[in-house]
Formats: structure tokens, C-alpha cells, sequence
């Protein structure tokens, strides 16, 4: 008898996942058709000598947070009063019960950081969502046609980040301006038949001519791939598409080099510890692996942006297979072969500088990063003439 209640209760349990499973597919939308990628206009104002190093500091943190890690940036419009908003995620450590969204905007006049806020709340959010948010984390900003910022953060309920769901979040305030910059849940992307669990956002968005973009996201549940998903130019969720046979790629970082030649550079997780490598031909219906960069990589992060000056791709990685106290900056043009454009941070034993981020704002390069999982660290790289006559 205790065997036979023991069958039905497994039984039935089989039958509720798959009916959720079903209920679950049948909301997902189509798969997605062939788009065009939006190419930054070049400034012909920018000389041929490439980038340097103009300045560089730290973004202010919030009051009492002991922690901070996986920054994104947002390039702001140009009638803004600011340049850049980041965004990141701070507390007492990483999943600690006290971690929120963090958000600070660099001063279009002053050139100065505004104080950091808290933007979402995870008891907030879950009130919001009706259940649970143990852990918030990885935040990715995007800007619509209606110049509203939309949010992309990761969430988790019972189990680690491998059980997480992607939030996405719009603003909610008539204001982008700091301090007055709001959100309010969208929904959580129906991505996967296991209550939408395992899918994870890390890296910025790539912009589409007709106003959409495509977020790269990642599965993580025992195997690891990438996944490009499609938006419309309101931040409709239209469809997605894996990016990747592997088994042990995420974190892709998504440039474009032609409107229908995309490429995708990942964090892999094998011992031969390179950058990995997807692209597409033909507007991000079809996805083919390529060869491993030369690049090392320790199992770390990596960003990946598209410039409009001669150097083309840039990438911002750690240059070693064994650890992530030193952090590059890549050039490339064809995303295959690369070279060192100059050091981000170095350090010693001990030292981490991790998950950069890159945006173009206001004719300069803009990177922060992760240091040492308590501070984000920021730097602009300007044109080398601009720098070498000290221009601010």
C-alpha cells in the first residue's frame, strides 16, 4: 500500500511537470527570422592612431554595501544630463540575503558620478512577481525606441544560479534622471519547460535596424550554451535560437560585422582555456562554432563591442588560463585575429579583476569592471590625439 501511494504521488508529480512543460511551450514564441543589425555610424572625427587611456576611478558605492560585482553600462541619449548609467549588483557579498541592483549615472556637465541608489529590491520584486527572490544578480540595461530603459536581471528562487530565471524589468518613471529612475517587472521570459529555470544574462545587448535588439543569454543546468534572444523595438520577447552544439560555452558577448554577420565570443569552460567562438551568416537564424580564439581565458567573463573608429572589434578578458588578476583590452577586425591594445588592470596574488563591460558615449570607449569583488571600477579610452593634448 505504502508503495502504491508512493507510485501515485510520483506519478502524478510526473504529470504536473509535463503538463506545465506543455502549457509552457505553447507560450513561447515562434522561432525567430533573419533581422539586421544596426552598425555604429563612424566619426570622422576620430584619427586613425587608436585609443588610449584618459581616465580612469572608481564608481561610488552604496551606503553600507561591502560588495559589488558584474557591472553593465548604458550610453545614454544624447539630450541626456548624462552620459553613462551602470548598473551592478552590491550587498554584503554575492547571494547574500541583502543584495540589490545598484545604479549610478556619470554627469554629462561635471564629468562626475552621481551617488549610487538601489534600483530593484528582491523583497520587492518578489511581492511583485507573487513568489519568492532569494538572489538577484547580472543586470543588463537596454534602451528602447521610446528612450525607456529596460532592465534584464537574473533571479533565483530555491537552488543556485544553475535554478535562475531572467527578470525583465522596465522603467517605471517618467524620469531617467539619478535619483528619480524607477522599474517594474515585465514579466519572466518564458525560456525554458522547467518553470522558465536555468537561463541566465550576463553580457550587453546588440541593436537592430528596426529598432529591436537581440540579448545573448546562456543556459546552465549541468551542460552550458548560448542562446540569442529577439526583441522588438517596444521590448517584445518575439522568439530565440541556440547559438551553440557545445556543451560548456556561456556568457556570450554579441558584436556585429556586417548587418547579417554576427559573432559571439564566450567563457568556456574546458581545460584548454581559450575564448570561444559562434557566428552567423545570415541575420541570427543559423549559428556555426568556430575555432577557439588564441586567446586565454581562466573560465572568465568576457565583453565584446563593435566601435565606430579603425580598430573595429574590441574585447576586454583576462589574458591567462590560471587566474583573473589581470584584465586586457583586445582589438580586432575581422574578430578572429587579435591584438593587445593595453593593460586594464594588473595585480598580485590574491587580486581579481573580473566581468568587464564596455559602452561608446560621447566619442570615447567606456569600460568598467569588477575589482576585487568590492568596488566597480571604471575608465575611459579616448582617441590618442585627444589624450596626448590633455583634453578632458
Amino acid at each position: 500500500m505504502v508503495f502504491q501511494s508512493m507510485y501515485v504521488r510520483v506519478l502524478c508529480a510526473l504529470l504536473a511537470v509535463a503538463v506545465v512543460g506543455v502549457v509552457d511551450w505553447n507560450r513561447r514564441p515562434e522561432r525567430v527570422v533573419a533581422a539586421q543589425a544596426s552598425i555604429p555610424v563612424r566619426s570622422e572625427s576620430l584619427p586613425s592612431a587608436g585609443l588610449k587611456q584618459a581616465e580612469q576611478g572608481t564608481i561610488p558605492m552604496p551606503e553600507g554595501a561591502l560588495a559589488a560585482h558584474a557591472s553593465t553600462l548604458l550610453a545614454m541619449p544624447a539630450g541626456s544630463t548624462s552620459v553613462l548609467t551602470a548598473f551592478w549588483f552590491a550587498g554584503d557579498r554575492e547571494s547574500a540575503p541583502n543584495v540589490q541592483i545598484a545604479a549610478a549615472q556619470l554627469d554629462r556637465a561635471t564629468q562626475r558620478w552621481s551617488a549610487a541608489r538601489f534600483v530593484v529590491n528582491r523583497q520587492a520584486l518578489g511581492d511583485q512577481l507573487g513568489f519568492g527572490v532569494r538572489r538577484l544578480g547580472n543586470p543588463v540595461a537596454w534602451l528602447d525606441t521610446q528612450q525607456r530603459v529596460h532592465l534584464f536581471v537574473v533571479a533565483t528562487g530555491w537552488g543556485g544560479w544553475a535554478a535562475s530565471r531572467i527578470v525583465h524589468l522596465q522603467q517605471a518613471s517618467g524620469s531617467s534622471m539619478p535619483g528619480e529612475l524607477r522599474f517594474e517587472p515585465v514579466r519572466i521570459l518564458p525560456l525554458s519547460w522547467l518553470w522558465n529555470t536555468s537561463f541566465l544574462v550576463r553580457n550587453t545587448v546588440m541593436p537592430l535596424q528596426d529598432g529591436g535588439m537581440v540579448l545573448p543569454v546562456h543556459f546552465e543546468l549541468g551542460i552550458k550554451y548560448p542562446v540569442a534572444m529577439r526583441f522588438d523595438r517596444n521590448g517584445e520577447f518575439m522568439g530565440m535560437v541556440r547559438m551553440s552544439q557545445r556543451r560548456d560555452v556561456l556568457q556570450p558577448a554579441l558584436v556585429m560585422q556586417s548587418p547579417t554577420e554576427w559573432i559571439a565570443f564566450l567563457r568556456a569552460q574546458r581545460s584548454s582555456g581559450k575564448v570561444g567562438a559562434v557566428r552567423t551568416t545570415d541575420g541570427g537564424i543559423l549559428w556555426q562554432d568556430l575555432p577557439d580564439l588564441v586567446l586565454d581565458n581562466p573560465d572568465a567573463a568576457v565583453a565584446a563591442l563593435r566601435l565606430p573608429v579603425p580598430q573595429g572589434l574590441v574585447l576586454a578578458h583576462n589574458p591567462s588560463t590560471e587566474s583573473r588578476i589581470q584584465l586586457d583590452l583586445s582589438t580586432s577586425t575581422d574578430g578572429l585575429a587579435w591584438q593587445t591594445l593595453g593593460t586594464l588592470a594588473r595585480g598580485g596574488a590574491g587580486d581579481e579583476f573580473s566581468y568587464p563591460a564596455l559602452a561608446w558615449a560621447d566619442g570615447s570607449l567606456w569600460v568598467s569592471y569588477t575589482q576585487n569583488r568590492k568596488r566597480i571600477a571604471w575608465q575611459r579610452w579616448a582617441p590618442a590625439a585627444e589624450v596626448a593634448k590633455g583634453v578632458p
